[in-house]
């Protein structure tokens, strides 16, 4: 018996493929000790737009530890997964900025995974391909939508950018992981995570994997095998805690609260993501017509067509414009980056004139959001450097550790000076629907101001109660975001939101929800400015405030104290 030569090259290839694994895997490790590093030491970090968000998880992980749970005790806009591994991480890792923390929070989850598919044998020569671009995107708290044009890290989108982050390695696990034990594990694995982390995420998700086994790369008793699975999990959390049908509930709450159909939101991810939408669109269109133009029958054709790169491509722009359809923002079709590595070994070993074309328009799917992210994050810390000085809010602790350009901190505490003596001015504008500017909450200073109004409330609030001789025993603020129990450690009232947004995530306040008010010692409603936005929830509690007195507690707040 003979054995047949190896073919020229293919040596070298495999011990390519095995160095970049070993790469690949090294990064991995790298980063992992890296980020732990980031989160022991207590850094500064460049205010973005949207800072208030990344307090929200602050509000969140308090919650947690006093024993609340997400959906069950507070209303939640999101999945669990992402407050408790945050939760768990804030615990080891106190002193770290909220930023990187919440950013992070994912990764106790994501990287096992990741490693799960990496180190199978399909992987070797994809790993580098695939990990670079992982490490690009989570490496930092960025956006690939810009709302403010200033250099900061973005508070905001953080569950979006967990729930890209799984949808990318699942997609590869689909793409490139063979069927067994391994992939139907992987698949419910990730299938649960996205769950957990984001619902439309898992909706993306399914979508994907039935169409994994419409093109032959799940076998129909695998994909049956991982949902019952992922189902089984879910039964077994909600038997022992009652949080999926929780979670369920308060989904159900954000569907009829978020009515606006589907075709204009589509329509805006089309336009926000041009740069993406429209080269894929086109790769799309070409695939499609070199496959049309193989050998063999129609149906062979179209056989083709459904279990190559562009039925692959087709339906993951679509799972992914779907998911986005939910999103203000986050890193937008990344999971599409699988796929891509999948047209190009497909045309690797094509021949024909359109190999130049598919290169060029992959190049012009993948590289606009690589270099927005690399662009994005290189701004923000090299604009830490220069005429940069620290937010001085020394006692909010790690929320505090912000800088920003000198000239827009000088602003923040002009307008908090500004705020309460023209406040009839800014209630006029709240009183016709109105914000201040039109990024109000975008903007860096407002941003800034708005930490220092917190600052302000909290040493307002500590005076009170030495002079009162009283320790409140929790603190309820009308905003969008509530800190203070995080800052106080004190004890947040059940049953009311976090990341409070009228109209998207505030049902009407039941029994339960205002006698669990009633039981919180302090009320605050801010006032550095008002906005919408704080009117509207100062009017949705207002059953809440009856009864109790109101004491000018700082120029920027007022306290709703209850009777003793």
């Amino acid at each position: 018996m003979t054995t047949q030569p190896s073919a020229p090259g293919a040596q070298g290839r495999g011990a390519s493929g095995a160095a970049g694994w070993l790469l690949a895997l090294a990064l991995l490790a790298l980063f992992a000790a890296a980020a732990m590093l980031a989160l022991s030491l207590p850094l500064r970090l460049p205010l973005g737009a949207f800072y208030w968000d990344a307090a929200v998880y602050l509000d969140a992980f308090q919650r947690i530890h006093i024993g609340q749970m997400p959906a069950v005790d507070f209303f939640a806009p999101v999945g669990p997964a992402g407050y408790y591994l945050g939760a768990w991480l804030h615990s080891a890792f106190p002193q770290a900025q909220p930023m990187l923390l919440v950013n992070w929070a994912i990764l106790p989850l994501v990287l096992p995974l990741a490693l799960a598919v990496l180190l199978q044998r399909d992987m070797k020569g994809l790993a580098l391909a695939l990990v670079v671009p992982f490490l690009v995107f989570a490496a930092l708290p960025i956006n690939l939508a810009i709302f403010y044009p200033a250099p900061g890290l973005d508070g905001f989108g953080t569950y979006n950018r967990h729930a890209a982050l799984l949808l990318y390695w699942l997609i590869a696990a689909l793409l490139f992981l063979p069927s067994s034990r391994t992939k139907t594990a992987l698949v419910a694995a990730f299938m649960l995570a996205l769950v957990l982390t984001k619902v439309t995420g898992a909706v993306a998700g399914a979508i994907l994997v039935g169409y994994a086994w419409l093109a032959g790369r799940l076998r129909f008793a695998d994909a049956v095998f991982a949902a019952l699975a992922c189902l089984l999990a879910l039964a077994l959390i909600d038997l022992a805690t009652g949080l999926i049908r929780a979670y369920l509930a308060d989904i159900l709450t954000l569907l009829r609260l978020n009515s606006e159909t589907l075709l204009p939101r589509l329509l805006t991810v089309a336009s926000a993501k041009f740069g993406v939408v429209l080269p894929a669109a086109a790769l799309l269109a070409l695939l499609v017509w070199t496959g049309g133009r193989e050998p063999g029958s129609l149906l062979q054709r179209a056989r083709g067509l459904v279990a190559g790169p562009a039925g692959w491509l087709a339906v993951t722009l679509f799972a992914l414009a779907l998911f986005e359809t939910q999103n203000t923002g986050s890193l937008e079709f990344i999971a599409l980056w699988p796929v891509l590595l999948l047209v190009l070994r497909q045309e690797r070993s094509r021949s024909g004139g359109s190999r130049l074309a598919v290169l060029v328009l992959t190049l012009a799917v993948a590289l606009p959001s690589l270099l927005l992210g690399i662009e994005r994050g290189a701004r923000a810390l090299a604009g830490a450097r220069g005429d940069v000085v620290a937010l001085p809010a020394p006692e909010l602790g790690p929320l505090g550790r912000v800088s920003l350009k000198r000239g827009l901190a000088e602003r923040a505490g002009f307008m908090l000076a500004l705020y309460p003596a023209q406040g009839g001015a800014y209630r006029a504008l709240a009183e016709a629907g109105f914000e201040p500017s039109a990024l109000f909450h975008a903007e860096i200073d407002s941003q800034a101001t708005w930490l220092l109004e917190v600052r302000q409330g909290l040493l307002a609030l500590r005076d009170w109660e030495t002079r009162e001789g009283r320790r409140l025993n929790g603190v309820f603020a009308l905003d969008f975001v509530d800190p203070f129990n995080a800052l106080l450690d004190r004890r947040a009232p059940r049953l009311v939101p976090i990341g409070i947004t009228p109209g998207r995530n505030l049902p009407p306040p039941t029994p339960e929800v205002l006698a669990a008010l009633a039981q919180t010692d302090a009320i605050l409603a801010p006032k550095c400015p008002v906005t919408p936005g704080r009117a509207a929830i100062a009017r949705h509690y207002a059953a809440a405030l009856a009864g109790r007195p109101v004491v000018a507690l700082a120029p920027c707040w007022d306290l709703y104290p209850k009777p003793r």
